[in-house]
């Protein structure tokens, strides 16, 4: 996990200042009391909540709608998942309580669910553990029922590939570390635990169809699996070396753009893995830098650093300045391509630091960021970069942006 520069606060100088700002309002009131200058009036009681109201969220989700999972670093044994309007700006909801080392929600077509792996303790930071995948209903956000999954689920920086379904939305995939790396299948229909998949060497998980996944592997090749109606595996095969991971490593957090994931290196060049028949192909690859941007030291990095735009065909890629040890770290820019011509196309300059983003995939979609050190959601049109608006007070430390 990167670490990220902090301002030093002397906590004696802020309180000192609160004592003397609480001193000098009451110094105020007592002087308007005694000369008989006018004090303002009491505001009005705030008229009471009806009891047993319950609110419902609409059954068609807005395709601006964005849920920001928190992991909540300050409190790991608790995280949480918000629901925020894009447009109005407005908190819609919260998934409260999600659990020890939190990821993410999974969201399914149709809106009506979601499924949320989940790390419980019996004695909330100790004993018995216990890994669930919740069911939420998406309307109220309320638990419909829990699916007990062997308690394995990696506790590892939140990243996209933690979790994700097959293309049919049929079968939920949990990337396992104990340290043995395998895969947790879930079947999201019968709501029960199908089985475990062993991916010795290669971790996360990256859907290719419905019936289909593969996983990266530490030499840099991929582990291709092939499951059967039951959730259960047919064949793992295992590809050439895609990667070279002791001249350029990739990031794991590649985005996925039909038939083709986009992995980048930390160095900036961007390895396409193709979808085929005949299994998994790398494509040409090709770099988002130019020598000279190379030469100034500007890379890719961030906890969730790429997004895409099928309509638009363009890739969001945050970027900073720094040395390769820094890939993780945020930016204060996002560059913008055209994957059909695979150049830049424009730079945006960000609000405020971004670590996450993540791009509606409307017609006239948003673009989302945010930082895991500060509470602010910044919004953006996707299509000109204008920044739009900017959302306060949204969770403790957002880490990865979900869109429906």
């Amino acid at each position: 996990m990167a670490s990220f520069p902090r301002t030093r606060i002397d906590w004696t100088m802020v309180n000192l200042a609160r004592t003397w700002g609480i001193a000098l309002a009451l110094l105020w009131v007592l002087e308007a009391r005694v000369f008989g200058a006018p004090v303002p009036p009491d505001p009005a009681p705030l008229p009471p909540d009806p009891p047993n109201l319950v609110q419902s969220l609409p059954g068609t989700p807005s395709p601006h709608w964005v849920w920001v999972n928190d992991i909540v670093f300050t409190h790991m044994a608790s995280g949480q998942a918000l629901l925020v309007d894009g447009d109005s700006g407005q908190f819609l909801g919260l998934l409260g309580s999600t659990g020890f080392s939190f990821e993410r929600i999974v969201l399914v077509r149709g809106g009506s669910l979601i499924f949320s792996p989940e790390i419980y303790f019996s004695r909330g930071t100790r004993g018995v553990r216990t890994d669930v995948v919740t069911v939420y209903d998406a309307a109220h956000l309320k638990p419909l029922e829990e699916i007990v999954i062997p308690p394995k689920r990696s506790s590892n920086f939140p990243m996209m590939a933690n979790a994700e379904v097959t293309d049919d939305d049929r079968f939920l995939l949990i990337y396992n570390f104990t340290p043995a790396q395998s895969v947790t299948v879930v079947d999201t229909q019968a709501r029960k635990f199908v089985g475990e998949i062993e991916t010795a060497g290669c971790g996360l998980v990256y859907p290719t169809g419905p019936r289909s996944f593969f996983s990266i592997c530490a030499d840099g090749a991929l582990l291709d699996v092939r499951l059967d109606d039951t959730g259960h595996a047919t064949s793992r095969q295992r590809t050439d070396r895609m990667f070279d991971v002791g001249t350029d490593p990739v990031t794991e957090r590649a985005v996925r753009l039909g038939a083709t994931w986009l992995f980048v290196s930390f160095g900036g060049t961007m390895y396409p893995i193709n979808i085929t028949p005949n299994g998994l192909k790398l494509a040409a690859t090709w770099s988002l830098l130019a020598p000279t941007e190379t030469a100034q030291g500007w890379r890719p990095g961030g906890v969730q650093q790429l997004a895409v735009h099928a309509g638009l065909n363009r890739l969001y890629s945050i970027m900073h300045q720094g040395p390769i040890e820094t890939h993780k770290d945020p930016g204060k820019e996002v560059w913008v391509y055209d994957l059909a011509r695979r150049v830049r196309i424009q730079r945006i300059a960000m609000k405020s630091t971004a670590g996450s983003i993540q791009v509606t995939r409307d017609t006239k979609p948003l673009l989302f960021a945010a930082f895991n050190e500060s509470s602010t959601l910044d919004v953006y049109n996707a299509a000109t970069g204008n920044h739009l608006r900017s959302i306060d007070n949204i969770g403790t430390t957002p880490t990865l942006l979900v869109t429906p």
